[in-house]
This record gives C-alpha cells, sequence and structure tokens, in this order.
C-alpha cells in the first residue's frame, strides 16, 4: 500500500512519477523499498490519466459502500420487545436474593 501513497503523494506534489521519485519518497518514510514493487508501479501507472481515476473512485466509493449496510439492515432481525418488569417489593427482593443464599 505504500506504493501507492508514495505515487499518491508525488501525484498531489505536481512531480512525476518515476521509479527514483517512488523510491526517494519510500526510503524518506523509512520504507526498505523493493525496486521490482517499484518498476512495476510505475509501469502500471504508464498513461494512467490519474485525476479521472480519483475522479470515478470517489463516485463509486459511496456506492459501494452503501450496498453491504442496505444487505446488513435488510437481513437484521426486527427488534426484540422486552417484557415489563413488574414492580418487585423489597421484601419479595429479599426473599428471592435469600433463596439463593439458602
Amino acid at each position: 500500500m505504500e506504493y501507492i501513497y508514495s505515487a499518491m503523494v508525488l501525484y498531489s506534489a505536481g512531480k512525476d512519477i518515476t521509479e527514483d521519485a517512488v523510491n526517494a519518497v519510500l526510503t524518506a518514510a523509512g520504507v526498505d523499498a523493493d525496486a521490482a514493487k517499484i518498476k512495476a508501479l510505475v509501469a502500471s501507472l504508464e498513461g494512467v490519466d490519474i485525476a479521472e481515476a480519483i475522479a470515478s473512485a470517489a463516485v463509486a466509493a459511496p456506492a459501494a459502500a452503501a450496498a453491504p449496510v442496505a444487505a446488513a439492515a435488510a437481513e437484521a432481525p426486527a427488534a426484540v420487545e422486552e417484557p415489563e418488569e413488574e414492580a418487585v417489593s423489597e421484601e419479595e427482593a429479599a426473599a428471592g436474593l435469600s433463596a439463593l443464599f439458602g
């Protein structure tokens, strides 16, 4: 995940997302960077319009998050009504407690 974050930091700063730049961000963050992962990240982002990807992800995320919530609400059992408590006198309560302790 830190590899993606490094690319996002570079994008937000208006910098080119290159292998050296990603490595510099990761190193500055104290991450022991893997050159193969950096190379794969940079290659996968080549030709990607990041602004468009962020915009489409921002629109899709709330809809995707709402679906499980709606499903969970549909599956939730109906609220169970608890019976009304009967008034118990102190004597009855004491008698009940004494029965517990013999």
